[in-house]
């Protein structure tokens, strides 16, 4: 078995670089996804890697042994050292994969989509985009501001939810609303109508803000309707991966219960 070694291997460098620059994910539409869920994910997906690494110690583990075989592909060994520097996280479990990103998703064919504002934690991103894949969304749009979808940090967040999702980078939030043809709903977080006395049951679109300073007018301005999650008293707002999360759940079940009468 060869195994690489050195940092200098063009190779090895072009997929650090996927790893931690946006730009250059940007530019070539790969990306560098690692550990054994996201590419279980992946997978599962139906999609297959560009290229399987693998760290000398990983190769030995029953778990990742199999996900090879199952991608029916020659991984490409890295000594421990330099999978390490390669991964984005401090202990990594000894997998990646090469990923292409997939076609940017068109808003006119989406019927539940989510379009975030300027949402900046690379955290809270992920956990929409998981969020999003559990309750039936089927495209997310992201605006100047948020954080890189396909970086590492919402890559883990989202725990494979990427690869359920139709997912979009757009220059101007407000011009792809336009696109959109259903209703959308605002997320506020007061003065909005409580979400279960909202009919979500059409082709809908959320609209999510930055917690500090919510969703910009331009693109506010766009929507047909205010949702806002009823909070305690006391308590200011919620985290807007939490309401993302409250407001999916919201249409799910009235769809399912709309399923259940029929």
């Amino acid at each position: 078995m060869s195994v690489l070694r050195s940092r200098d291997n063009p190779r090895v460098r072009r997929w650090r670089t996927l790893a931690h620059d946006a730009r250059a994910r940007r530019a070539e539409r790969r990306a560098l996804i690692e550990g054994v869920h996201l590419i279980e994910a992946y997978l599962d997906s139906g999609a297959r890697p560009e290229a399987l690494l693998v760290s000398a110690s990983g190769g030995t583990k029953e778990e990742i042994v199999g996900l090879v075989r199952r991608a029916a592909m020659e991984p490409i060994t890295l000594a421990d050292a330099l999978f390490r520097w390669v991964a984005d996280t401090a202990s990594p479990v000894g997998l990646a994969a090469e990923i292409a990103l997939p076609p940017v998703a068109a808003v006119a064919r989406a019927q539940h989509a989510v379009f975030l504002d300027g949402v900046q934690d690379a955290g809270n991103v992920g956990a929409i985009l998981r969020s999003a894949a559990a309750f039936g969304v089927d495209t997310a749009v992201l605006g100047l501001g948020c954080a890189d979808p396909w970086s590492p940090k919402v890559l883990r967040a989202a725990m494979g939810g990427h690869f359920a999702l139709r997912i979009a980078e757009v220059p101007d939030l407000a011009a792809a609303l336009s696109e959109f043809r259903g209703t959308l709903v605002c997320a506020a977080t007061s003065r909005g109508m409580p979400p279960d006395t909202l009919d979500l049951r059409g082709s809908l679109g959320w609209i999510l803000g930055a917690e500090g300073q919510g969703v910009s007018p331009a693109v506010a301005v766009r929507a047909t309707a205010r949702a806002s999650v009823p909070l305690a008293a006391g308590v200011e707002s919620l985290n807007v991966a939490a309401a993302a999360a409250i407001l999916f759940y919201e249409r799910a079940r009235q769809l399912s219960t709309i399923g259940a009468r029929s």
